[in-house]
């Protein structure tokens, strides 16, 4: 399925655009439509705090036992799963990083989106492909 870079607000021109799809998140009998950046350099998925409480989940400072990199790594953060459901290539189960930050957005990364899905990227058409990986 090919999907369009996009940017988060109209004053952005195509030079803001990023890969960022839809998706549907669920976590015990919850659901959430959010946005996801598509970021391969990304080692792990992240999920913003708020997105967790809106699945149902609660913190727990003791169990903050992953060490983010780059802009995130002051941040504790604690696993977390949930079903994630991608236009046109269905639902797989996704492992994040919750972090107890705001103010980011829900990253994609290599583990487990790229183990999960094919992702191709075009970015001098604007575009990228995502398919349920290949057996």
């Amino acid at each position: 399925m090919r999907f369009r870079y996009s940017t988060t607000d109209s004053s952005q021109n195509e030079f803001d655009s990023l890969p960022r799809i839809p998706l549907i998140l669920s976590h015990q009998n919850r659901s959430i439509e959010v946005v996801g950046l598509v970021d391969s350099g990304a080692t792990v998925n992240v999920l913003p705090y708020e997105v967790g409480l809106n699945l149902g989940a609660t913190w727990n400072d003791r169990q903050a036992i992953i060490q983010l990199a780059g802009n995130l790594s002051r941040q504790p953060a604690i696993p977390f799963f949930a079903v994630a459901e991608v236009e046109g290539c269905g639902s797989v189960q996704l492992a994040f990083a919750w972090a107890r930050s705001e103010n980011i957005p829900v990253i994609l990364g290599q583990t487990n989106f790229f183990i999960e899905f094919d992702v191709c990227f075009y970015r001098s058409k604007l575009e990228f492909e995502i398919n349920p990986k290949s057996e």
